[in-house]
C-alpha cells in the first residue's frame, strides 16, 4: 500500500473517531447540532468504507499482475526480441516454423542464440498452415507454378521448410 493511500486511510480513520468521541463528553443545546453530527459521522463512515474498498481493489490488482510482472521481468531481453522479431516473419513473410528458427539465429538473421529462438517459436502465435497457404498462393500468382511444384518449395530445405502436412492444407487451399 503506498504512502499517500495510508495517509489518506488514517486521515479518515482520525475523523470517525474523533466525531463520535468529541461528541460524547459535550452537552448539545440544539437536536439540529445532534443530526448535524450524526449526518458527519456517517459521511465520514461512508467515505472510509469507500477508501477501504478502493485499497482492496487496489491490492487485489498488484497481486494478480504480480506474477504477470515478475514473468515478464524474468524473460531476458534477448528472448523477447526475438520473440518481437518471430512474429514479425510470421505476420510480414509468412514464414514457417523452421524458416523463422533458421532466420533468428543465422549469422544474416537475427543472431540470436538457439535458446532465444526456440523461446521464440515456443510462444509466437503463428498460423502455420496460414502461413503456408499465403506463400502457395504468392508462388501460384507470382511464379504460375503448378500445385506439385508449389508443394515442393513449400517443403524444400531450401524453400519455405513447411511441413509436409502444412504444405498439402496449402495446396488442397488454393483456389
Amino acid at each position: 500500500m503506498n504512502g499517500v493511500l495510508k495517509g489518506a486511510l488514517a486521515c479518515l480513520l482520525a475523523g470517525c473517531l474523533a466525531l463520535p468521541l468529541g461528541g460524547c463528553g459535550a452537552s448539545k443545546t440544539s437536536s439540529a447540532a445532534d443530526g448535524d453530527d450524526q449526518a458527519s459521522v456517517a459521511e465520514t463512515e461512508q467515505a472510509a468504507e469507500e477508501v477501504g474498498s478502493v485499497q482492496a481493489a487496489e491490492e487485489q490488482a498488484t497481486q494478480e499482475s504480480a506474477p504477470a510482472q515478475a514473468q515478464d521481468e524474468s524473460v531476458p531481453t534477448e528472448y523477447t526480441s526475438a520473440l518481437r522479431q518471430a512474429e514479425n516473419y510470421s505476420e510480414m513473410m509468412h514464414m514457417s516454423k523452421q524458416g523463422i528458427y533458421d532466420q533468428l539465429t543465422s549469422e544474416y538473421g537475427g543472431q540470436f542464440s538457439a535458446e532465444a529462438a526456440q523461446y521464440a517459436i515456443d510462444h509466437v502465435e503463428a498460423d502455420w498452415n496460414a502461413n503456408a497457404l499465403a506463400q502457395a498462393e504468392n508462388y501460384q500468382e507470382m511464379m504460375a507454378m503448378s500445385p506439385d511444384a508449389i508443394y515442393d518449395q513449400l517443403i524444400s530445405e531450401y524453400g519455405g521448410k513447411f511441413t509436409p502436412e502444412e504444405a498439402q492444407y496449402a495446396v488442397d487451399h488454393l483456389s
